[in-house]
């Protein structure tokens, strides 16, 4: 089994015409920044029969998460779902369009909403959420238990890393 990629080639090209460069941190930021696009693109496609994007996908499961009544404040989910105001604002007002979501006033804030999911929106994604389980269990039906638990323990440390370093 060859188990070389592209980015086994674009390592070589580099390493030929700038030898002195340390591309180590590049092979593995690399093949993470395309298992990204290659996981989000199976993820989309799993969702594609129930005609859910992943974006909205992504909304509708952190409300789900949240338990009765699954809402959240748009600034709540904006947090949750890594996406400024202003994108979570244009996906709300899509999701309310769908009548996978409304808003609804804050009792205790005059100016304030929250976002609810509809009995629409929850039927969705409680399909959507075993095809989304069992797409990522697919993805890395290739590896062996311990191969998981060891690459999971390596990104987590990584990502929380990342994650305080943007802090």
């Amino acid at each position: 089994m060859n188990d070389r990629d592209h980015i086994d080639q674009v390592g070589e090209q580099w390493a030929r015409e700038r030898p002195e460069l340390d591309s180590s941190g590049f092979a593995l930021v690399g093949r993470l920044l395309v298992l990204g696009k290659l996981l989000e693109r199976r993820v989309g496609e799993a969702l594609a029969p129930m005609d859910l994007a992943l974006w909205a996908f992504d909304v509708l499961a952190t409300l789900r998460r949240q338990g009765p009544p699954y809402r959240l404040t748009p600034t709540e989910l904006s947090r949750a779902t890594l996406l400024t105001p202003g994108a979570m604002t244009n996906r709300v007002d899509r999701l309310v369009g769908a009548g996978l979501v409304r808003r609804e006033a804050e009792p205790t804030d005059r100016r304030g909403v929250r976002v609810v999911l509809t009995s629409k929106g929850l039927d969705l994604v409680d399909r959507a959420i075993q095809t989304r389980f069992d797409e990522a269990n697919s993805a890395v039906s290739g590896l062996s238990t311990n191969e998981r638990r060891t690459l999971e323990r390596i990104l987590r440390k990584l990502l929380a890393r990342l994650e305080r370093e943007g802090d």
